[in-house]
């Protein structure tokens, strides 16, 4: 579904991304994984537009990326759940949500009932402030926000950086359920082990703007771990 091919990136005179190829096939729940400075964020904002790109290719099924607009990028398909989240605080619960529903292709500008269904917080919490909630909740609130677009492809970045351990758990099978029973395609960046393990069935590792290593999950090795992972 995703093609990235040849890309290369660079914050001024510094080249982060050197010549990177990854793919994220239909259907599938990719990790991309490496220690904390090696270009996973860089490359998720480059998938989404948010930093420009020197050459290379980026494809969502047969549409070329690499010139368009974030706003339009939404458009076509992407869910995009920064790090940090980026909600915003000083609107309510609901108006997140709909920030994004203009970008729906077919038009729907209501709220989709299987948000509710997939995070009953949030139709507890409508009309709190996004900056009212808790971590785990903001968290919740921004998957949600991704997922009212109707993606084909969702992106999250470290979903689970400064969250607690029960809403760890809450999110790691609700993506499980997104990926295998509504086949919604996923990308997302992961530190923790065991959670990357668990809910995604591929991964991609980055070291120092290049790709490592990438494979089915069952592929990624100990010695993949202890090259490439461990701090």
């Amino acid at each position: 579904m995703l093609s990235i091919q040849g890309l290369n990136q660079y914050y001024g005179e510094s080249h982060t991304l050197w010549d990177l190829d990854l793919d994220v096939p239909e259907g599938s729940c990719t990790c991309l994984m490496g220690r904390n400075g090696v270009g996973k964020t860089t490359l998720l904002k480059a998938i989404m537009g948010v930093v420009p790109v020197k050459s290379g290719s980026i494809k969502l099924e047969q549409t070329d990326l690499a010139h368009k607009p974030p706003e339009t990028r939404a458009r076509i398909g992407i869910g995009y759940v920064p790090q940090g989240r980026e909600i915003f605080a000083q609107l309510s619960v609901e108006d997140n949500l709909r920030v994004g529903l203009p970008a729906r292709r077919d038009k729907v500008r209501e709220i989709p009932k299987s948000i509710f269904e997939l995070f009953p917080v949030l139709k507890d919490m409508l009309h709190r402030r996004g900056g009212d909630l808790s971590g785990g909740q903001q968290q919740q609130l921004a998957i949600g926000r991704a997922l009212a677009l109707d993606p084909k492809l969702l992106i999250l970045d470290e979903p689970t950086e400064g969250i607690q351990p029960n809403i760890v758990q809450e999110i790691a099978e609700i993506l499980k359920h997104l990926n295998k029973e509504q086949k919604l395609t996923i990308l997302l960046v992961e530190q923790k082990l065991p959670f990357a393990r668990k809910v995604a069935d591929h991964f991609a590792i980055l070291n120092r703007g290049r790709r490592a290593a990438a494979g089915p999950m069952s592929e990624l090795t100990e010695e993949l771990v202890d090259q490439h992972l461990v701090v």
